[in-house]
């Protein structure tokens, strides 16, 4: 069974859609990144960067474990043990690929500093040019999307686990939009007809804190940032 090591986020999200699309049995370990999880020496010796999700397959290659962090890695990782949802075209795996490292260098990076200051900052480090800059980022990366979803069922010729990867980060994103963006609705609500999308999506909702962005910011302050972007992130251990 693989130890999945995650919290109610879109890159632990991303991960629990292919597990459920491979209908894999697997034990979810919840990390509140809010109480410091992450930062304890048991989840370290898991990944030593401090970053949810991870997974330990204890069948791993040549039948030894295998621990693994970073949510694309994962995806590539288990996308070709069970050679599903990654194409056998070399044509068509570059194109995954390209857009798995988009997603992990551009989607995720940008949604991640327009959340930080546009939310979590402190209000006097609220800087009205980086909220902007960032929103305006993921505004235009919603244009390539959109503009590439044009005509096409998927971001390759078939599901595949780019689209596991964008569609987090999409779905929580497009609210923001400053443009319609037809075709990446459309191919949004596409993938949510997928029951394991749906269940992927679900993993630890019932463990969504309050203080954060998709639970209200309600309580949300310094000893939480102190944990998330202070003393007790950096820290040299």
């Amino acid at each position: 069974m693989i130890e999945l090591y995650a919290g109610p986020t879109p890159n632990g999200w991303k991960v629990a859609i292919l597990l459920e699309e491979l209908a894999l049995p697997y034990r979810a370990h919840h990390i509140d990144i809010l109480r410091g999880d992450q930062l304890t020496p048991e989840f370290l010796a898991i990944n030593p960067n401090n970053k949810q999700p991870a997974i330990i397959d204890p069948d791993g290659p040549g039948g030894e474990p295998i621990t693994l962090w970073e949510s694309c890695a994962i995806l590539v990782y288990l996308a070709e043990k069970y050679q599903r949802f990654i194409p056998a075209s070399a044509a068509q795996r570059a194109h995954v690929m390209k857009w798995l490292f988009f997603q992990a260098s551009a989607q995720g990076p940008m949604a991640g500093q327009y959340a930080h200051f546009a939310f979590y900052a402190a209000q006097e480090h609220r800087y009205a040019y980086a909220i902007d800059r960032y929103a305006s980022e993921m505004n235009r990366q919603m244009g390539v999307l959109d503009r590439h979803l044009e005509g096409r069922k998927y971001m390759v010729d078939e599901y595949s686990i780019a689209d596991m990867a964008l569609l987090p980060y999409g779905v929580t994103s497009l609210a923001r939009s400053k443009a319609p963006r037809p075709h990446l609705k459309a191919w949004t609500q596409r993938l949510l007809e997928r029951p394991a999308v749906r269940k992927g999506l679900a993993l630890m909702k019932d463990e969504v804190r309050k203080e954060t962005i998709a639970g209200g910011m309600e309580g949300f302050g310094e000893q939480h940032r102190n944990v998330l972007f202070g003393d007790a992130q950096f820290q040299e251990r």
